[in-house]
């Protein structure tokens, strides 16, 4: 399999100048096209910081990430955000949408940013709000929205400009569990049919269950790295 992401020996580091605390302490991981990876640990484990450090929202101190063989350590911070909006696809637990712009508006703005063409754009509107189950949600704000339904329209404003991959920090955090279901069946489904790359931060058992890959930190290492069964069905059931 090709390897999209490859991090060397990285390390991020704070307080360095009384007693420093390694929030990731180094490092080294590959992640492979198609992977459904889930990092867990407890609070303080650094699971969130090695999500933002693989995304470029963060630098480490020591080391570095290749991302389809860019360096994105070595890259200008103008070339960083230009490389985050062509190939990185995020989701935070917090849904981060626009309050006054529509469900619609809120995913043709990455698009726009792309400078992507308004045909093009309302073509890949329709195939993502058609993915997501809400085509009826096109001209709704998030406030009209249910949390399940906005965390369902910021997955698909990850996938609006069709990224190597999908960094979800805790994106089922706020759900219950029937939109967590959903929302995991929504990404299963791409991960299978688009063999689009998700990666996962998370300390919840209903995603955890249902990755296929589940990397363990403690203090800033990695203590484990297991490959797992995945025994669900893209519908939230037992297979």
């Amino acid at each position: 399999m090709k390897t999209v992401i490859d991090a060397h020996n990285i390390s991020k580091v704070y307080n360095k100048d009384k007693i420093p605390v390694y929030a990731i302490n180094n490092v080294h991981l590959h992640i492979e096209l198609g992977e459904f990876t889930a990092l867990v640990g407890p609070s303080g484990s650094g699971k969130t910081t090695l999500l933002n450090l693989i995304g470029g929202l963060d630098t480490p101190d020591a080391g570095k990430i290749e991302i389809n063989g860019t360096d994105i350590t070595a890259l200008r911070s103008n070339e960083l955000i230009d490389f985050r909006l062509k190939n990185i696809g995020f989701v935070f637990q917090s849904f981060n949408l626009i309050p006054v712009l529509t469900a619609e508006e809120n995913v043709a703005f990455i698009m726009e940013l792309q400078g992507m063409s308004k045909a093009e754009r309302q073509n890949r509107i329709k195939t993502l709000f058609g993915q997501i189950g809400l085509e009826d949600k096109l001209n709704s704000r998030p406030s009209q929205l249910s949390g399940g339904q906005q965390q369902r329209v910021a997955v698909a404003r990850a996938l609006a400009s069709k990224p190597q991959f999908v960094l979800a920090d805790e994106p089922t955090a706020n759900l219950d569990t029937a939109s967590a279901n959903k929302l995991m069946d929504i990404m299963a489904l791409l991960n299978k049919e688009e063999q689009m790359t998700f990666i996962f931060s998370t300390h919840d058992p209903r995603v955890i269950e249902r990755a296929r890959r589940v990397i363990t930190l403690v203090d800033g290492s990695i203590v484990s790295d297991t490959a797992q069964v995945n025994i669900y069905s893209t519908n939230g059931h037992e297979k």
